[in-house]
């Protein structure tokens, strides 16, 4: 439905879906955002807009700040910008579901206690709740994610790369292009008041009634939302 008035590119980001896996197993933020620019510069485009989900926030921001001309601006939908952040809010909301008390003593302890934490909530069958109330919805994702051979290499090597334990909501104040955030009242993915942390001096914030897919889940909002801003 976007394609009606924009021209899209998807990209699988390195050793991710269809993307080739890294041989030298470079996967560090500097060379995931190269991959953006070298994608725009074979697309012949001076200026392109962003558009993520989830992790894919990370990514965008960290390329408004490193190639900022090069943006008419960001999308960032369902986005994370702390990692750290987003995975204690989901250790909480697993609590919430299970009634358990899995707690994050320090820094060191985060992964194993949100492994914990998601196999407790796997053992139940709720992992669908990360994502949505409904789980056909996410059924659904499954199915197309399992429809295809698909690299997973990235996942494995993410925390062999530190910077992506950084809190890049520090960098929002300082990027200038505009900015929309599209936020779920009920996205505990990233945490549903994780867009307070923002603060890119041109932002709109929506808040739309749904989960961590309201691409689909809220579609025909969603690309109201998207074409107003382009617009």
């Amino acid at each position: 439905r976007l394609e009606k008035k924009l021209r899209m590119v998807y990209y699988d980001q390195r050793g991710c879906g269809r993307s080739a896996v890294a041989t030298d197993k470079n996967y560090s933020l500097d060379r995931m955002v190269d991959d953006i620019e070298d994608i725009r510069r074979s697309l012949g485009e001076e200026k392109v807009y962003l558009l993520s989900h989830s992790f894919g926030g990370i990514l965008a921001v960290s390329y408004a700040k490193k190639y900022p001309n090069h943006l008419r601006g960001l999308i960032l939908t369902n986005s994370t910008l702390n990692l750290n952040y987003s995975l204690e809010q989901q250790i909480k909301y697993i609590n919430h579901l299970i009634n358990k008390n899995f707690a994050v003593q320090n820094a060191d302890s985060l992964m194993s206690v949100f492994g914990a934490a998601r196999s407790a909530l796997s053992e139940r069958g709720l992992d669908f709740k990360m994502l949505s109330d409904k789980k056909k919805t996410v059924e659904l994702l499954d199915s197309i994610d399992n429809s295809y051979n698909r690299s997973t290499d990235f996942v494995k090597h993410l925390w062999d790369f530190p910077e992506y334990k950084e809190d890049f909501t520090k960098l929002t104040k300082n990027i200038e292009v505009p900015v929309l955030v599209i936020t779920g009242k009920k996205d505990y993915a990233i945490g549903v008041d994780h867009y307070k942390a923002f603060h890119f001096p041109k932002q709109k914030v929506l808040s739309i009634n749904g989960g961590h897919v309201l691409y689909y889940e809220q579609n025909k909002e969603f690309i109201k939302a998207v074409f107003s801003f382009i617009d």
